[in-house]
């Protein structure tokens, strides 16, 4: 009992490296992490190779709607299958260290690249925003809408990685959310304000797409930042505020185009996902990248 409570108000694992998480998994690194969770790089035994540890934080292990949420991301891992997405090893949502075990993907998150190295340019633009869209197309056609594409969720490599499935939800029941779902800067309007706009659907994760390729390619946010305490348009600028236009001249005509397409207010108005591949894929072809689709 006294070692349940001082869980509840502990935050972190603090794991070093040797530290053994799980049987058969020791630490390697700490990868990051976030409100509910830890990951870490581990030694598998078994498999004698790197993985990624996602624990749930002590205070989060005896957290219900924690486990839930954990065990809903690892039941989706474990069905999906895509060269854009992690494949998911091990899960033990019911023990003391509730966690899920994953690919590790060797590679910087496109927000690393960003803040170290500042934009892409549109030959490094036009193949990612292909293969972010061929990842959600496969999810859609699996009736999921991942709701957190941002740069932080996304691995750079030969194949770009869309990782973070904690908050992706059935599309029919993404239809029916009445709270905030995702991170404030790339939330659609949709999902900053689903009283309103009442139709969360594939078109959302079409914003957060538009929203990750501007920030990687003008080293900023379409709009201004809100204050995570504040409501309303406060929170939420993208509710009220027109993203300021990304310049043809620096971005190529072709990329500010479709990028702008993809923040529009209203989801009826912008793209589909396949419709941004298509796009993404003629634009990289037109720039000598390579064109993937022939029809």
């Amino acid at each position: 009992m006294v070692i349940e409570t001082e869980r509840q108000y502990k935050t972190t694992w603090a794991f070093e490296t040797g530290d053994e998480i799980v049987p058969g998994r020791t630490v390697q690194t700490l990868l990051g992490g976030g409100e509910r969770y830890e990951a870490y790089v581990a030694w598998n035994e078994r498999l004698m190779a790197p993985t990624v540890v996602k624990i749930l934080r002590p205070a989060a292990a005896g957290d219900e709607r924690a486990r839930r949420s954990a065990r809903r991301e690892g039941e989706l891992l474990g069905r999906l299958q895509h060269p854009g997405l992690t494949r998911l090893f091990d899960m033990d949502i019911d023990g003391d260290r509730p966690f899920l075990e994953m690919e590790y993907v060797e590679g910087p998150r496109l927000s690393t690249l960003i803040r170290r190295h500042g934009r892409l340019n549109p030959d490094q633009a036009f193949p990612l925003g292909r293969q972010l869209a061929a990842t959600l197309h496969y999810l859609h056609a699996e009736g999921i809408l991942h709701l957190d594409v941002k740069p932080s969720n996304i691995i750079m490599g030969p194949v770009p990685r869309l990782i973070d499935l904690s908050v992706a939800k059935a599309s029919e029941r993404a239809a029916h959310t009445n709270g905030f779902v995702g991170t404030d800067a790339f939330m659609s309007p949709e999902q900053a304000d689903p009283a309103r706009w009442a139709n969360i659907g594939p078109r959302s994760d079409t914003w957060g797409l538009g929203a990750t390729l501007y920030q990687a390619v003008a080293k900023r946010l379409p709009y201004g930042r809100g204050r995570h305490e504040a409501v309303g348009a406060d929170r939420f600028p993208q509710l009220v505020e027109e993203p300021a236009l990304l310049d043809p001249a620096r971005h190529s005509p072709g990329l500010s185009e479709v990028v702008m397409s993809t923040l529009r207010r209203d989801p009826t108005e912008r793209p589909s996902i396949t419709e941004l591949f298509d796009r993404f894929d003629d634009l990289a072809a037109q720039a000598g990248v390579g064109k993937v689709r022939f029809r």
